[in-house]
């Protein structure tokens, strides 16, 4: 079975007391299909490992199961006394790769057919779920992205709106949609000037460019360094340490007073986003199919090599 629940044995009522402990696993494969879902009672950490068929991207229907895997844990965090769960931890069984980023065949044929409208939707989607992770899931939980391969455009956004980034050193992030004449609209912006400042948000997107795992922590946009194949052990040593759970809420909490993002930004920005998408010139649109090509084509080749 590829889903482990550990806290539902034995003591389902951490997190709903109506439901039969039967059925639980049966849920969660139903429900996330594209996920191995483990929490880890000790920690009270749960883990979330993308394990999606073809090209990790953000489709629809990936969305549809993050969405309810954070309404999940949001819910078990407010019904009880006590948050079960202190992290949430994103990341990918897929080699090398955390995330390709946003459904390029998608945004693709939404430009062509002009509608407007799907690409919005899909777009203040995207935000919906990066804002949630900003926010710990709606709840006390602290998001922590583990980057364990390529975070490119959407997945990058998504990996930097966690509030602790850990990535291994051969990991790789960007945001490459300048090379089709397109920018990260889904947080990106928001993120880095929160991080960094404007100046360097704005020349990081322009540029294309994308950095290594060393390059990410000396500008202190992945917070954890992990040397190659050690990056599960580096979160559960960051997780271990229960004192300093209280204190990176804490500083979550001041982040939040002193430079609040709200989801409304984070929409506003999609807005714009899109009106840029939908003028995008032909011949750009066939640089992102060729870019689904290639991905596809380093896909089928990481499959299909031996494991050593």
């Amino acid at each position: 079975m590829n889903v482990v629940i550990k806290l539902f044995e034995p003591d389902l009522t951490l997190f709903y007391s109506d439901i039969d402990p039967n059925l639980i696993s049966k849920y969660c494969l139903d429900t996330f299909p594209d996920f191995d879902v483990v929490y880890e009672e000790p920690t009270r950490t749960f883990w979330c490992s993308l394990r999606q068929q073809g090209a990790p991207r953000f489709t629809e229907d990936l969305m549809r199961q993050i969405s309810t895997m954070q309404a999940f844990v949001s819910k078990a965090s407010v019904s009880k006394n006590h948050s079960p769960v202190l992290f949430c931890v994103s990341m990918s069984q897929i080699p090398n790769v955390y995330s390709f980023g946003g459904d390029l065949p998608f945004f693709v044929e939404s430009v062509r057919n002009g509608d407007r409208e799907a690409l919005l939707r899909y777009a203040q989607a995207c935000v919906d779920l990066v804002y949630s992770n900003s926010t710990g899931w709606n709840s006390s939980a602290l998001t922590l992205a583990l980057v364990q391969g390529d975070a490119l455009g959407g997945g990058f956004e998504a990996a930097i709106s966690h509030n602790i980034v850990v990535a291994e050193r051969s990991a790789k992030m960007g945001m490459p949609e300048i090379l089709f004449n397109s920018f990260p609209g889904m947080g990106a912006f928001s993120f880095l000037t929160r991080k960094l400042d404007a100046a360097r948000a704005e020349r990081m997107i322009l540029s294309g460019k994308v950095y290594t795992a060393g390059e990410m922590f000396d500008m202190g946009l992945v917070d954890v360094l992990a040397d190659d194949g050690k990056g599960v052990d580096e979160v559960r040593r960051f997780v271990g340490d229960r004192r300093r759970y209280e204190v990176l809420l804490s500083m979550r909490k001041i982040r939040q007073r002193i430079n609040p993002l709200t989801l409304e930004e984070l929409r506003d920005v999609t807005e714009i986003w899109v009106d840029n998408a939908m003028k995008i010139h032909p011949q750009d649109l066939r640089k992102m199919e060729r870019l689904v090509s290639a991905q596809e084509r380093r896909l089928a080749l990481t499959v299909a090599a031996p494991k050593q």
